[in-house]
């Protein structure tokens, strides 16, 4: 007589890690930014390639949400974390409920002040001084407007110790003052543009440049100085947005530090599943210490600044098509000439 046995039965036999499914979470900030949707497009497929699972949750650029969130993940029983914090400070507990799973967890682009998350991001240190190099190689000399990040993200700090870097000589000779600055808070464009409008009133426009810290905030930037027809003045920004690099077709803006967003999604997708497979973060990653002094296991990955002189780049890597790069764009820099 045949026996048949229930799956149960079988999973028992077999071991129930033969029909366990690695399942990976990812905790959004929000998805208002043209690129996230990028970076989740990189991490599902190289979780697809890896036979692993994706869910995901957006906070909605709310830090109690994203606790939340987490609790929520961690409920679904996912195998590691990945976690684009909206609030550096308040994302600790999220960590330590993770921990307390025995659940590893991936600081993504956003730097987690806690040895128990890697961190995963591009060198922005780096990001600022190129920002810095682009606007002062075009303006050496005059007002300098710095509209920062969102007072939350540690990236906000980095970015700007990287530009002091650069103009500090500058500045110290009197070459460059520097007659506005301010945070922009949630990265908004909205925000950065009524800060750039309020620099502009208490200087009587009287700006020669602005050292913007991602492409969001350089477009309310160059908003605020079209609305005052002062467009054209060095403007810096990062991330690659579609619309910035337009502008820097258009000669509206001066750089976007291009950092891949589908090579970092992709290294998260794979230390992922490296590390929910039992992976060591030594595997993947080398020792760093923050600012703070907290020793944690990162990766960085390297940017690259677009200006008028290499567009060609991105459109050759396939992140953007030169009919998007030109539109608008009448004998301009290659391709767009």
């Amino acid at each position: 007589m045949k026996r048949l046995f229930s799956l149960s039965a079988v999973a028992a036999l077999m071991g129930t890690a033969a029909f366990a499914e690695t399942t990976i979470g990812v905790s959004w900030s929000n998805f208002q930014e043209e690129r996230w949707k990028t970076d989740e497009a990189a991490i599902v497929s190289a979780l697809d390639a890896a036979g692993a699972k994706y869910v995901s949750a957006d906070a909605q650029s709310s830090s109690s949400k994203q606790l939340s969130d987490i609790e929520s993940l961690i409920a679904q029983g996912v195998d590691a974390i990945i976690i684009l914090a909206q609030d550096s400070q308040a994302i600790g507990p999220a960590v330590q409920a993770a921990a307390d799973e025995g659940i590893p967890v991936i600081a993504y682009d956003r730097l987690i002040e806690d040895a128990r998350a890697f961190y995963l991001t591009f060198d922005n240190v780096e990001v600022g001084r190129m920002q810095a190099r682009a606007v002062f190689a075009a303006q050496p000399k005059g007002n300098y407007v710095m509209i920062k990040g969102s007072p939350t993200d540690p990236n906000a700090d980095f970015l700007r110790g990287g530009q002091q870097e650069i103009l500090q000589a500058a500045i110290d000779s009197g070459d460059i003052n520097i007659v506005g600055e301010a945070y922009t808070d949630g990265w908004l464009p909205a925000n950065a543009q009524r800060n750039m409008e309020q620099i502009l009133t208490a200087n009587d426009n009287n700006v020669d440049a602005v050292v913007a810290s991602n492409d969001g905030t350089a477009g309310g930037v160059v908003a605020a100085l079209t609305a005052q027809g002062m467009e054209g003045i060095p403007v810096s920004g990062q991330d690659g947005d579609h619309a910035a690099l337009n502008r820097v077709a258009k000669g509206h803006q001066t750089v976007s530090v291009w950092k891949d967003a589908r090579e970092l999604g992709k290294a998260a997708g794979e230390i992922a599943v490296s590390l929910a497979g039992g992976g060591s973060m030594a595997d993947s990653g080398s020792e760093w210490t923050s600012p703070a002094g907290t020793t944690l296991t990162a990766k960085f990955l390297a940017p690259v600044p677009i200006t008028a002189d290499n567009l060609s780049a991105v459109v050759d890597a396939g992140w953007i098509t030169q009919e998007a790069l030109c539109q608008g764009v009448s004998n301009g820099p290659a391709p767009c000439n």
